[in-house]
């Protein structure tokens, strides 16, 4: 009986060193610039829980988003590791959205209205 009982805990032992742990939330916080180098954000917290991305640069005059200069476009709280869910301003519409730390340096940007939806992919600046 006793050897059972060593030989369970010491399975037990193993299998709990084993197991993933979960890291706390990176830090998304700072200066993301969209791929395709047409816009440039700054995101902060805007509590404990949630982060704010403010649009910072356009490269061109024109853009459909220049309205929102200096806004903040993109609010979320955090949902689950690494992702963050709220909303999403862009075009005039707001749309349901979610920030989701694909790497130290990547950033994915979703948002959808009913079946539209668009992502943009950042990179820290």
């Amino acid at each position: 009986m006793t050897l059972g009982k060593n030989l369970a805990l010491g399975i037990m032992a193993l299998t709990l060193a084993a197991a993933p742990s979960f890291a706390l939330a990176a830090d998304p916080t700072g200066i993301w610039q969209a791929n395709d180098g047409k816009s440039r954000y700054h995101i902060t917290n805007c509590s404990a829980d949630a982060l704010c991305a403010r649009l910072i640069w356009l490269r061109d005059k024109d853009d459909k988003n220049i309205g929102y200069l200096n806004q903040v476009i993109v609010q979320g709280t955090l949902s689950a590791e690494n992702k963050w869910t709220g909303t999403v301003k862009q075009g005039g519409d707001t749309y349901a959205g979610t920030m989701i730390l694909t790497g130290e340096d990547s950033l994915k940007v979703n948002g959808c209205k009913g079946v539209f939806c668009q992502t943009v992919r950042l990179s820290r600046v």
